[in-house]
């Protein structure tokens, strides 16, 4: 029997079934990818009309079979804003926020995690850990509470206090780390290896990035769709990034969206850790570990993205780029999308508009391009 989805190697030419609780490839230790036999056919777009406005809508495109129910919490559906009083300062007619605080947890993370708890639920994962700068370790804890396993999470110890209480309130086990989301990663692999816990880390585990796939598939179907011309992107780990970048290559594929090319998929870091932004600019295939960093953008303090080679991948074939950002300007423009647009925005969503200003300012975006910045977390969560 045809299998519904296996796994391909993002580095080499390795593959494999999708069964059980997969990790990385075995044979370079890159992250593994999602493939399918097929796309849906262009015609089943109409079997989307009536369906419920969250991500499993578009489930003919995800990790699930037919006789399986997801593990649910409401997410995706996230409404795409158009920044009209933004937009205006900056000469822009067409820009948008798409909003991931509206998200059931409060961030984005809820479309991956949802997408991973439901097929490790499948596997017989009994209880799971995740090392986490904040947002991650929240979703977890609340789909692992959905179904009644345990969650623990490791985390810096100068993880914003309200994101704690969160993690906590789904009743998860919270670990503080000195040091940073890599310092944490370790701890938590050490976790799994010595209580059997399925570790659910970026990219170490590849069903998060089908639920982060949902973001490119929503944007394009608000848009009537058609595909923006640029995405601007907050990018620590990345899975967002490279979902969406799989999405729009698959949709232009089956033939679901107008246009002949994908949007231009342009990263935002913090100047204070920017592996990315430096990869970019040197010309490199690969980003190499970044040094003590610091930013107040606790999604963006990522210093070592193990998914690098898949991110600079996606900008280049994109014609995208990457440019980093000082925390003052996040901080400013997180407070402007508040103060007119209504938007509670986190400091990466504020940091994505501070990129945007950069991307005008060489050029790289034009006023007249249809523009999606995103704001991937809640504001609320930061403040204590």
């Amino acid at each position: 029997m045809t299998p519904l989805w296996t796994l391909s190697c993002s580095a080499c030419d390795a593959s494999a079934f999708a069964d059980g609780t997969p990790t990385v490839c075995t044979a370079c230790g890159a992250p593994w990818l999602i493939r399918y036999p097929a796309a849906p056919a262009a015609a089943t777009r109409a079997d989307l009309a009536g369906r419920p406005w969250t991500m499993w809508r578009y489930r003919e495109w995800l990790p699930i079979r037919d006789d399986e129910a997801p593990v649910t919490l409401g997410e995706g559906g996230t409404p795409l804003i158009a920044a009209r009083v933004v937009g205006e300062e900056l000469g822009m007619t067409r820009l948008f926020v798409k909003d991931e605080s509206q998200n059931p947890t409060g961030s984005f993370k809820a479309r991956g995690l949802s997408a991973a708890v439901t097929r490790a639920v499948r596997a017989g994962v009994e209880r799971f850990t995740v090392p986490t700068a904040g947002n991650a370790g929240v979703a977890l804890s609340a789909y692992a509470s959905r179904v009644g396993l345990a969650a623990t999470v490791f985390t810096p110890a100068g993880t914003p206090p309200r994101i704690l209480e969160q993690m906590q309130t789904y009743g998860a086990e919270v670990r503080l780390i000195d040091g940073h989301i890599g310092d944490c990663g370790r701890a938590s692999r050490e976790y799994a290896a010595r209580t059997g816990a399925f570790d659910v880390s970026t990219l170490r585990e590849p069903y998060r990035i089908e639920g982060k796939k949902t973001l490119g598939l929503e944007v394009a179907e608000q848009l009537g769709w058609e595909l923006p011309d640029a995405v601007v992107y907050p990018t620590g780990g990345g899975t967002g990034l490279i979902g969406m970048w799989v999405a729009f290559r698959a949709l232009l594929k089956a033939g679901w969206v107008e246009g002949a090319r994908a949007p231009r998929l342009y990263s935002v870091q913090s100047s204070g850790c920017a592996p990315v932004v430096k990869a970019v600019l040197s010309g490199a295939d690969r980003t190499e570990r970044w040094e003590d960093p610091q930013t107040i953008a606790w999604g963006l303090r990522v210093p070592a993205p193990l998914g690098g080679a898949l991110m600079l991948r996606a900008i280049a074939e994109t014609g995208g780029g990457a440019v980093a950002v000082p925390d003052e300007a996040m901080v400013d423009d997180q407070r402007l999308l508040a103060h007119v647009e209504g938007i509670d925005a986190s400091p990466e969503g504020g940091a994505t508009l501070a990129g945007l200003r950069v991307l005008l300012q060489q050029g790289a975006v034009s006023p007249t391009d249809r523009v999606v910045l995103f704001n991937t977390g809640a504001g609320w969560l930061y403040r204590s």
